[in-house]
């Protein structure tokens, strides 16, 4: 069995702020025409594990819902962000996220499937939300940050979160934030997978 006390200690602000700061600085891909598709889908599924996320225009008002405006894959080589308030929601993208045959793995993916099932209907598999996995190994940090922290020894930037990702023009900021987000949640997996903090998931 995995000795897994040395990453059940919690990681301070302090600690975290004394990091490096990092971010994808590798491919990135935005999908948002129809003939994008196709390739996008055959490149992502020929990586078994891919980190996820979405994005939503953030609400400020109490009971107002926005829908997701992205959504983020990531390989080992590139980043993909389907730019859905610019184009459907693709049956391929769909057919993806139900394949239990490839990892997708974020964190809190339990509230970004509900919400791109709002959108179109599907039935997820192959999901791994880290965050739960913590929870179950006992860690004290469950966040994306915290993760990023403590298994991948760098910090990543949270400054974009509340930009407006509906955009049809979106910045070099939010990109970079995207994809960053993604990205981080495959290394984190991996990262525990080579540890072997996976095990139990067998």
């Amino acid at each position: 069995m995995m000795d897994i006390t040395k990453y059940q200690c919690k990681i301070g602000k302090d600690e975290i702020m004394a990091l490096p700061l990092r971010a994808w600085d590798g491919d990135t891909v935005l999908v948002n025409r129809p003939e994008q598709v196709a390739e996008a889908i055959a490149a992502l599924s020929a990586d078994p594990t891919l980190g996820f996320d979405t994005e939503s225009r953030p609400a400020f008002r109490k009971g107002k819902y926005y829908p997701p405006s992205l959504v983020q894959l990531a390989t080992a080589s590139c980043v993909y962000i389907f730019q859905l308030s610019r184009m459907e929601f693709p049956q391929e993208l769909c057919d993806l996220l139900a394949n239990p045959g490839i990892v997708k793995t974020g964190v809190a993916v339990r509230d970004d499937i509900k919400d791109l099932q709002r959108i179109r209907d599907f039935s997820e598999a192959g999901f791994i939300d880290l965050g739960v996995v913590a929870q179950d190994l006992k860690l004290e940090t469950h966040g994306l940050r915290n993760l990023a922290a403590k298994f991948l020894g760098f910090r990543i930037s949270k400054s974009a979160r509340c930009t407006n990702w509906a955009n049809l023009r979106l910045t070099r900021q939010q990109i970079a934030y995207a994809a960053t987000d993604a990205w981080v949640s495959r290394e984190i997996y991996v990262s525990m997978h080579q540890k072997g903090l996976l095990n139990h998931l067998q």
